[in-house]
């Protein structure tokens, strides 16, 4: 046990960019697509992710310092910190739970796979984290080992069919067949977003106007075009925090190679990633006939879309906005504020890339997850405390932005029920997977009408 627990934790610290591609190559293998095939793809996946992390670092790069210009410009003075994702995973990899979640995810993954309950393969290892915090924080509220792992298993699980559910409409506005995005926080979005786009349906204003960045280029001509649109919106926050002349003009810049190389990067990820889903339709339609499964990726894919990182610039002003003036909001958004696309990137494909539908769900997704954030913080700083974290200077309550998810924290709060709360979340569980499975063919047909 302590060997296998040992080689995973091995395996965690290797984060994405040597994960991804070795476990693209390993699918590849399975799905007998040949040695040197699986391994090309692999490599030109870790290719694209690696170049995709290259450019989301000018988010940090650039974007942070406006932030915290940004921060000190509003005069917010709130009594939790949100620390960030990388303190997150951080934390969530140090608990107890944290150890053992990507085998044990694993064995989850293949139990639905071969009872038939999901099409996902989720090969995106490293945001397992997601599900080990869950389990992280169910520990601290019981302080039972058990009741973390189911809490976390039930996260994943719920992730699973989620993805499943928004596959065709992720891979209908990429272009990227056969993928789905499983990671744990997307996937909290979808359901909000959804319900949402159901309302959009019903108001005269936005029933029947679609403004997407194809409409955009048509109105503005080259304005509209992606890297112009990146280059305005750099200098505008360059102006609004007072930068001088050369780093309003160098963040502008920045900006518009934002908006013009994240798409690139994807297109790279795509073009390992197509054979993988050729071999796997090929290997598959041999051995389960009507049978369709999808390789779960990480959430990132989708910011090379020009409307998701749009939308999620123009939201760093909007969160900070709403964390002054709504009343529950206790947490100052700091370390996860660059990372405002993330928050949104599953809104691009359920609103069909629509720019306004975007913008409004994403207000609506930073108020939420204000709220749970601040709800949470109280859990998450025990948690922190109780796994030797460091605080960031002056913080004595620390939460995360990434982390304020409500399908974790309905998890959390079932679970400090203990025995009455592990059989709600088993029942709950155990309904969407019953929902799922006995509409799916007016699910398939929904999405792919969509």
């Amino acid at each position: 046990m302590n060997l296998i627990i040992d080689t995973f934790d091995y395996i965690s610290n290797l984060g994405s960019i040597v994960m991804v591609p070795v476990m693209i190559a390993i699918v590849g293998l399975f799905f007998r697509l040949g040695i040197m095939k699986s391994i090309r793809a692999g490599v030109m996946v870790g290719i694209g992710f690696i170049g995709l992390n290259l450019v989301l670092n000018l988010i940090w790069d650039y974007v942070g310092p406006v932030t915290t210009i940004l921060i000190d410009k509003f005069n917010l003075n709130l009594s939790v910190v949100d620390a960030g994702w990388p303190a997150a995973a951080g934390l969530a990899f140090a608990t107890r739970v944290g150890v053992v979640i990507i085998p044990f995810i694993i064995l989850v993954n293949i139990l639905l796979l071969f009872t038939r309950q999901t099409k996902t393969v989720n090969i995106d290892i490293w945001n397992y984290w997601h599900y080990a915090f869950t389990g992280g924080v169910i520990m601290t509220v019981t302080g039972n080992f058990w009741y973390g792992l189911f809490g976390a298993a039930a996260h994943a699980i719920i992730a699973l069919k989620i993805a499943d559910l928004s596959a065709k409409r992720v891979q209908n506005e990429l272009g990227i067949p056969g993928v789905s995005i499983p990671q744990g926080f997307a996937i909290t979005t979808v359901p909000i977003f959804m319900l949402l786009d159901k309302v959009y349906d019903r108001i005269p204003g936005l029933k029947n106007r679609r403004i997407d960045s194809e409409a955009i280029n048509k109105k503005l001509g080259i304005m509209g075009e992606p890297l112009m649109i990146g280059l305005v919106l750099g200098i505008i926050l360059g102006l609004v925090v007072g930068y001088d002349g050369k780093n309003t003009v160098e963040l502008g810049i920045a900006m518009a190679a934002l908006m013009l190389l994240l798409p690139r990067m994807v297109k790279v990820i795509m073009e390992g990633l197509v054979p993988i889903s050729d071999g796997a339709k090929t290997f598959l339609q041999k051995r389960f006939k009507g049978t369709e499964f999808y390789i779960g990726l990480d959430s990132a894919i989708l910011l090379g879309h020009s409307n998701t990182i749009t939308v999620g610039i123009l939201l760093i002003p909007i969160a900070l906005l709403l964390a002054m003036i709504l009343p529950f909001n206790t947490t100052l958004p700091f370390g996860d504020l660059a990372a405002t696309s993330f928050f949104i990137a599953m809104a691009t494909p359920i609103h069909r890339g629509d720019f306004f539908r975007t913008l409004i769900s994403g207000t609506v997704m930073m108020a939420i997850i204000l709220a749970v954030a601040s709800y949470f913080a109280p859990i998450i700083t025990e948690t922190a405390i109780n796994t030797g974290f460091q605080f960031p200077e002056e913080a004595t309550k620390i939460t995360a932005l990434s982390a304020g998810n409500w399908i974790a924290y309905l998890i959390a709060m079932f679970a400090k029920l203990k025995v009455i709360g592990v059989l709600i979340i088993a029942v709950l569980v155990g309904g969407v997977l019953f929902f799922f499975r006995k509409n799916r063919s007016e699910i398939s047909e929904t999405e792919n009408n969509n």
